[in-house]
């Protein structure tokens, strides 16, 4: 029997570490991705590179990765009043959560996923959400995911695992583990060809990848990277 899984790709660096690991660990692997209105919507365009670029560059993995899922929840975007969805600035807001949290967000991506799951007969929903070092989204958290995965499997009357590979590490553990699965060709490829800044800026480059720099998004990527150099550097 095939062991297979969906990724929730979203074309930053996360969902691509995730997709990874799914790669390296399943028989068959597809992707889904999500149109939300999000401001950084060249991550939509840069999640098409770089799987293009995947299947080229990483030969076992291509045999392995399948069909794309692009599903258009624009309406997410229309009844969300955040700075990731508006020209907005991003601050913490009175409840104590960034002006960035999308709420619902992820608990509709991973039931969209499920149902294109259901439908294809794949068993593990993955996602690249972390508990360890993030920007505090309730909906990244482990305990919500363990009872979303409680609620799909009973809601749709099959057996769904919610996979997260990053939950507990931070982000220069991320850009180690992408390390470990496809070497330098790999970090490179993500520092390249994915989008985290929530701005959606690609004319600034920095060692990371491109970003304006100053977004939440763009801080956790570049403490990440410096702390993922400085430990690099150490045992080298």
């Amino acid at each position: 029997m095939v062991d297979n899984a969906l990724v929730l790709f979203s074309g930053g660096q996360d969902s691509a570490t995730s997709l990874a690991w799914a790669l390296d660990r399943f028989d068959a692997v597809e992707t889904i991705g999500f149109d939300y209105g999000q401001r950084h919507r060249v991550e939509l365009e840069c999640r098409q590179n770089f799987l293009s670029h995947l299947r080229a560059s990483f030969e076992p993995w291509a045999e392995k990765l399948g069909e794309d899922h692009p599903i258009n929840l624009s309406t997410l975007g229309e009844i969300s009043d955040t700075s990731l969805t508006r020209e907005k600035e991003f601050e913490y807001l009175k409840n104590g959560l960034p002006s960035s949290f999308v709420p619902g967000r992820n608990l509709i991506f991973f039931t969209y996923a499920a149902a294109v799951a259901y439908r294809r007969g794949i068993k593990h929903l993955v996602g690249g959400m972390c508990e360890a070092d993030y920007s505090g989204y309730p909906d990244c958290r482990d305990d919500a995911l363990k009872s979303l995965q409680v609620s799909l499997t009973l809601g749709m009357g099959t057996r769904f695992v919610i996979d997260t590979p990053l939950m507990w590490i931070d982000k220069a553990e991320t850009w180690k583990m992408a390390d470990d699965l496809g070497g330098r060709k790999l970090v490179d490829l993500i520092v390249e060809d994915t989008h985290s800044c929530y701005r959606g800026d690609r004319q600034r480059r920095k060692a990371w990848g491109y970003g304006c720099g100053m977004c939440p998004a763009c801080d956790l990527r570049q403490r990440g990277w410096d702390k993922y150099q400085a430990r690099r550097n150490a045992t080298n």
